[in-house]
């Protein structure tokens, strides 16, 4: 066994004689293409996600300040006595 790190040769190089698959031509991207049309998309989903994060954040706000307060109520009365 080699140690880590080592440079030594592969499963692939030791088992594989055949050469290293490569793409014979590379891909080409149009202006319009479906990448423009998936980013725009995920753009439109993020400012979504953001505004029920941020509704839900104050929602949970206002509860919390609710239920701190109803607590703190219910000990100013019953340490009064």
């Amino acid at each position: 066994m080699e140690p880590i790190g080592s440079y030594g040769t592969t499963w692939a190089d030791q088992w594989d004689d055949g050469p290293d698959p490569y793409p014979t031509q590379p891909r080409k991207s149009g202006a319009g293409g479906a990448k423009a049309k998936v980013s725009k998309k995920v753009g439109d989903g993020v400012g979504k996600t953001k505004s029920v994060a941020i509704t839900g954040m104050k929602k949970a706000k206002v509860g919390a300040t609710a239920g701190f307060n109803w607590i703190k109520q219910k000990y100013t009365k019953t340490s009064k006595k």
